[in-house]
């Protein structure tokens, strides 16, 4: 297979006169030339059908997530295509495999090398732009819920977000899996979507959402958190937290503090943790991806999850993918495609 030398690319380029992008003057989206990266041992090289947009890829842009040391200035963290080089010591990958991957960036291109590693095959049910808007998020749920917070079949699962990418995925992970997921969002649009997946809505604008989530539970609360807020929210995460529970924080859509009462912690003997996925290694990045693929995959399989792919938009529109990721009424996964 002849490849080409150089593909395009996304690159974010910070305005005239700045340094840096910053939230005032977020950088602007450039769709440039670039030389077609090399895999090296034990990397694949895929040349790229569809990549997912994630808000971290909206943070890089405004100087909000910095680029994990190694790799790319590219951003992306998840894409669907097929293998078009496999390098040396990659046994298990061939030319043409149809594969989604797991990065710490480079996905907004034609093509991406990646550790082979933070690769899984694209099940025969799935195209590859649905595949595109489902590794990380799904990644992001299983290393979050079901390993650091150790579900158990019966678990109650508050998600906030849940129209979002990630919570439209917790929401259905969590039901196929045999837990109750509770969702928070912040319309009764939304709120009827979560409803539709099989999730106990709550709209976060118009309840206490700890005091609905005792009613819910008939005041057991819940089990885990899975929380892109924290901030502002995190006095009442507590008080919806069950004797025992897991309060995992993924993001902080709603600020870096929050008050916290230790006492009430302590008493109920919960777990307070946070997670980047990004960062984690490839050897990390495989174990995750391996559980993935045991015991999520087979439910894409059946249908009982849905990718839910909201809408697609070429790599020369990521300027207008942006806008609609960051619109209030968005729901589901933002794809670009090659």
């Amino acid at each position: 297979m002849s490849l080409p030398s150089q593909m395009q690319a996304v690159r974010f380029i910070p305005q005239p006169g700045t340094e840096e992008a910053s939230k005032a003057e977020p950088a602007d989206i450039h769709v440039v030339s670039h030389d077609v990266p090399q895999p090296r041992s034990g990397e694949v090289l895929i040349k790229v059908e569809a990549a997912g947009i994630n808000n971290a890829d909206l943070l890089q842009r405004i100087g909000g997530y910095n680029v994990p040391e190694g790799a790319t200035e590219i951003p992306g963290l998840e894409i669907a295509g097929t293998v078009a080089v496999a390098g040396d010591g990659v046994t298990n990958w061939s030319v043409g495999d149809r594969v989604c991957a797991l990065l710490a960036g480079g996905g907004y291109a034609e093509y991406v090398a990646v550790d082979a590693r933070q690769v899984i095959p694209v099940p025969d049910q799935l195209d590859l732009l649905e595949a595109a808007g489902i590794v990380e998020t799904a990644a992001t749920v299983w290393f979050n819920v079901f390993m650091t917070a150790a579900f158990q079949p019966g678990d109650r699962v508050l998600i906030h977000g849940g129209a979002g990418g990630i919570g439209t995925m917790a929401i259905q992970m969590v039901k196929a899996m045999g837990g109750y997921p509770i969702a928070t969002a912040g319309s009764e649009a939304k709120v009827e979507y979560t409803q539709f997946l099989g999730a106990q809505g709550i709209n976060y604008r118009t309840e206490d959402f700890a005091e609905r989530i005792q009613e819910i539970t008939d005041g057991h609360g819940v089990d885990i958190i899975l929380d892109i807020v924290a901030g502002q929210y995190s006095e009442e995460n507590m008080r919806a937290l069950a004797q025992g529970g897991r309060w995992v924080v993924i993001g902080t859509q709603g600020g870096i503090k929050g008050p916290i009462n230790f006492l009430r912690m302590m008493a109920k003997q919960a777990v307070l943790t946070g997670n980047l996925l990004r960062p984690r290694s490839a050897e990390e990045k495989g174990e995750i991806l391996s559980g993935l693929v045991e015991h999520i995959w087979p439910h894409f399989v059946d249908g009982t999850i849905d990718p839910l792919i909201a809408q697609t938009f070429q790599l020369n529109e990521t300027a207008k993918a942006y806008e609609r990721f960051a619109e209030s009424d968005r729901v589901g996964k933002i794809v670009l495609t090659m």
